[in-house]
């Protein structure tokens, strides 16, 4: 097992350098220049050339790259060049808003979508099966921000039950911060509660065609409790990866969702920095995202490995 987690961890330090270089160099070759954003296009050369010794601009990209990811790995993202405070003081602030919106649409995409996928593949082919599987389909193809307006337009404007955006803050008490992340939880939650449905039924459908299940349906159990007592349990190990993967993409993916909301989180931290050209801001944050997704994967991995020793053998 320790010499399973030695690879897995080489792996993941590998997958981190390459995606920190990647992102570095997408940054780098983007047009414009961050001191005539910040000074504006009309600013002395002396001014820009101090601004751009003062942030570094002018040094080589090479000794800039292996400044920011030297500052990374001792936990320094830099010093914005627009708000000229540490970035990890604005990631700090901002993950309040951005994390507990993830861990609530996480929730949501979990108690919506295995129910319904476990009731589409206990009925399969019926009317209910077919219901599901239009329902999840349409929840895929229709993109989150026309749904969250929508969610808006009925609940916050109609009913007027939620708020239509903005975040009070966590000191207004948690009510009103928990009514504000409703709207945009739901919808982040709902296309991957699709994707999650589809995944469950798939996996108990193919639980259900197993030799045990048909054994345990000889000894006179009904479908239910073979569903409920056997196959179920064994279904749900695909889930959990893909729930595992979901949590890193809803916390990547709220980009659009907090700019539709006015929520002051990661996504639109990324968003405005890129509009203001902050770009060490921007490379921080999308590395801290990238660095997720790959630290969860290489968790679902090591987990896996410990539930079933076949997977130590194989790699």
């Amino acid at each position: 097992m320790l010499a399973y987690v030695g690879r897995r961890l080489l792996s993941l330090a590998v997958t981190l350098a390459i995606a920190s270089a990647i992102v570095f160099t997408v940054m780098e070759i983007l047009p414009g220049d961050p001191a005539e954003v910040m000074l504006g296009t009309n600013a002395r050369p002396d001014t820009l050339a101090a601004l751009r010794a003062q942030y570094g601009l002018d040094r080589p990209a090479p000794e800039r790259y292996l400044a920011w990811a030297g500052g990374l790995l001792q936990g320094d993202m830099g010093l914005s060049y627009t708000y000229s405070v540490p970035v990890t003081q604005l990631v700090a602030e901002r993950m309040w808003v951005s994390l507990p919106l993830a861990l609530i649409a996480l929730t949501l995409t979990t108690l919506i979508a295995i129910p319904v996928g476990a009731l589409a593949a206990a009925k399969r082919n019926s009317a209910t099966d077919v219901g599901v599987m239009t329902a999840t389909q349409v929840g895929i193809a229709v993109p989150n921000f026309w749904f969250a307006m929508l969610l808006v337009l009925v609940f916050a404007i109609t009913l007027r039950w939620l708020p239509a955006g903005g975040f009070p803050g966590w000191k207004a008490g948690a009510w009103p911060a928990l009514k504000a992340l409703v709207l945009p939880a739901v919808a982040l939650a709902l296309p991957q509660a699709s994707i999650l449905a589809r995944v469950m039924r798939s996996s108990l459908l193919d639980t259900l065609g197993e030799d045990y299940v048909r054994t345990a349906r000889a000894k006179g159990l009904t479908r239910a409790q073979t569903v409920r007592r056997h196959a179920l349990r064994n279904a749900l190990i695909p889930v959990l990866t893909i729930m595992g993967l979901q949590f890193s993409f809803l916390l990547a993916g709220t980009i659009i969702i907090e700019n539709v909301f006015f929520l002051p989180g990661l996504g639109r931290l990324v968003f405005q920095a890129i509009t203001q050209r902050d770009l060490i801001v921007v490379k921080s944050v999308v590395m801290l995202l990238v660095a997720s997704v790959v630290v969860v994967n290489f968790l679902v991995e090591v987990g896996y490995a410990a539930v079933d020793p076949r997977l130590r053998r194989r790699v």
